[in-house]
């Protein structure tokens, strides 16, 4: 997941925030928000189901338009996150000239 464990622990030890720990922890991020996403689509079906045949159905057309719409939105939130940190990233690259 992290690429380079003494960049992370100077990240994560950097009193001056010049490092971002961030951007080494989005892929990491994005699976966690995966899993919940998923266990919550699992949950959703099984709980639609222990209700009755009717809410069981109504999960089941229900329950994978909402989990596609969550991956999106945590696919989407986490491509705005690096795009912050890319954007810092280059201000200060051209503040430098």
């Amino acid at each position: 997941m992290i690429d380079d464990p003494k960049g992370f622990v100077n990240a994560l030890l950097d009193l001056s925030f010049t490092n971002f720990l961030t951007i080494k922890l989005v892929k990491f991020i994005y699976i966690l928000q995966l899993a919940f996403i998923g266990i919550g689509a699992l949950a959703s079906l099984i709980g639609g189901f222990a209700n009755g045949i009717q809410s069981g159905l109504l999960s089941l057309i229900l329950t994978p338009i909402f989990t596609i719409l969550a991956v999106m939105l945590s696919r989407v939130w986490c491509e705005m996150l690096i795009v912050i940190f890319r954007i810092c990233d280059d201000v200060a690259h051209i503040a430098r000239r």
